[in-house]
């Protein structure tokens, strides 16, 4: 057994059920509960109007087999598809854990999608079953998939049933659907089995650095993989309380939040972090946050300028993390304590070999050798597509990286981002975050745009900080500040200002989207597109 396979085999031992095999909700509450530690809080819900609800591990393992045994006397059988399309709600999380534990493959859809991505993703996924809200339903739903409405009669339906043990599932037993974007066409539905959650309790306890009884709170959104796998299983794996809030996001909402329920990891995403930066560390300073311990971000690399802000506002930098929908769990970080080189990635987490693929000394596609307990077991119904993911024994992410001879990684872009400028190979980011320098700067996103003489010539939209208004001096003023950074070679020869630059609701800026529109071309999926980007 080589290094990696023993180090996953000790890993997967611990989670390991009385019957021999793994399910996922097992191990995030029943397991603690059979260890004699059902009375911790497991989940801290804040909802909208503030009131609080508290969740122990005995509770909530007693309401999700409570609901696993609704399921069954529905007609629902292991490996049907039950989708919740829910905002932060307790019942999502019972859902969540319950539908696992009866062995049906759980997919979470955004609450805030319209009803088209809803009826496409639903009939992609052949769902049995989706829970959900009678007004998100009457807005979104469709006919065709049975409903069940958690604010009606939700409590009842559990109190009238006894709670259902979990299904005997082994580690490659199907468990998670997560939906991801595709640029064109319909989304790619990714699978894994319920043996990711060895993966995924692993990463919490290295990359996030999540100890029993830690205080956490992941800000992503419940519909996205990093809200289900960081906020949800991992943590509670890992013994963590969750921290739930309903509210919409305010920058003195979510420090009050932090100070109040003295949260200790916090992992949340860059544009989260950009829109906190705007308010200024001084409001960050007005609230006790000496409770955070770790601070880390996901979703799209983090700039430079982040980490900085995050040791001024904080006291700590801000981590980041790597990791797709695909990997199921993070692959790389700098661990919680190493101190962080603002711009990179950082390191393989334990049980995890990378490499970079291509010309030595250019730019190279990141890849990771194969296998690791929380690999997508494939893209459903696409055969093809999965296939073109691997080769001779490695993960393809189709991302661009480079690695420092201490082993970090830095993030340079997408495969299909990159711009080829005479000659020239230029990666987005690597732009972006010179212009984020500027203190003018909120956010950028940088495309290629054709042109004759260099092929492509390199393009900034530029959303402002309060103060700042789009002028002919501050575009010359931005390309000069590029200019001196990078070089004439790699700076923009263009510059335009937008309100607000479109993300995913991962917060993901979608720079695709920025060229279709440029260019006049098909815009592609936009169901993962955030309201305020269309």
């Amino acid at each position: 057994m080589t290094g990696r396979a023993a180090y996953w085999a000790e890993e997967a031992a611990s989670l390991t059920a009385p019957w021999g095999g793994i399910n996922m909700a097992w191990a995030a509450v029943d397991r603690h509960v059979a260890a004699g530690q059902g009375e911790r809080v497991a989940l801290r819900w804040i909802g909208r109007d503030g009131a609080v609800r508290a969740m122990t591990y005995a509770e909530l393992a007693d309401a999700s087999g409570r609901f696993a045994a609704v399921l069954r006397g529905m007609g629902v059988q292991p490996r049907e598809v039950v989708a919740t399309l829910l905002p932060r709600l307790p019942a999502l999380y019972v859902a969540a854990l319950g539908a696992v534990k009866a062995g049906c493959v759980y997919a979470p859809l955004f609450a805030a999608f319209g009803p088209e991505p809803v009826r496409l993703r639903l009939s992609l996924a052949k769902a049995r079953l989706v829970v959900t809200t009678a007004a998100l339903w009457a807005r979104k739903g469709t006919a065709e998939v049975p409903a069940l409405m958690v604010d009606e009669g939700w409590g009842e339906r559990l109190a009238a049933v006894e709670p259902l043990p979990c299904a005997r599932t082994t580690a490659d037993d199907p468990a998670l659907l997560h939906f991801t974007s595709g640029t064109t066409g319909a989304p790619k539905g990714a699978l894994h089995g319920h043996g990711a959650i060895v993966a995924q309790h692993a990463t919490a306890r290295t990359a996030l650095g999540l100890r029993a009884g830690d205080v956490y709170w992941c800000t992503a959104d419940p519909g996205w993989v990093t809200g289900t796998v960081y906020g949800i299983f991992a943590p509670l794996a890992a013994g963590a309380t969750l921290v739930a809030d309903e509210g919409d996001f305010d920058p003195a909402r979510w420090y009050a939040l932090m100070e109040r329920e003295r949260v200790v990891v916090w992992y949340t995403t860059p544009t989260a972090i950009r829109l906190l930066m705007r308010s200024g560390t001084e409001l960050a300073r007005r609230y006790d946050l000496s409770s955070l311990r770790h601070l880390a971000s996901v979703g799209e690399p983090l700039n430079a300028e982040a980490v900085t802000w995050g040791r001024e506002a904080f006291g700590h930098p801000f981590h980041d993390t790597w990791w797709q929908t695909e990997t199921g769990a993070i692959m790389l970080a700098t661990p919680p304590g190493e101190p962080v080189i603002p711009g990179t990635l950082g390191f393989t987490v334990p049980g995890i070999e990378a490499d970079v693929w291509g010309e030595p000394g250019g730019v190279r596609e990141l890849v990771l050798r194969l296998p690791w307990p929380s690999l997508f077991q494939g893209y459903l119904n696409d055969a093809e597509r999965t296939r073109a993911c691997f080769a001779d024994g490695w993960y393809r992410s189709g991302d661009l990286a480079t690695r420092d001879p201490d082993g970090r990684f830095r993030f340079v872009g997408r495969v299909d981002d990159i711009i080829k400028t005479s000659g020239h190979l230029v990666g987005p980011f690597e732009v972006e975050s010179v212009l984020l320098e500027h203190p003018a700067v909120a956010e950028a996103g940088v495309i290629g745009k054709p042109d004759v003489v260099a092929g492509e010539l390199v393009k900034a939209f530029i959303a402002l900080k309060p103060g700042f208004a789009p002028s002919e001096d501050l575009t010359r003023d931005l390309i000069a500040h590029a200019r001196r950074r990078l070089g004439p070679a790699l700076a923009p020869r263009e510059v335009a200002f937008a309100d607000a630059l479109p993300h995913t609701r991962s917060g993901k800026i979608l720079r695709r989207l920025l060229k279709a529109r440029e260019l006049g071309l098909p815009e592609g999926d936009l169901s993962t597109l955030e309201s305020g980007g269309r």
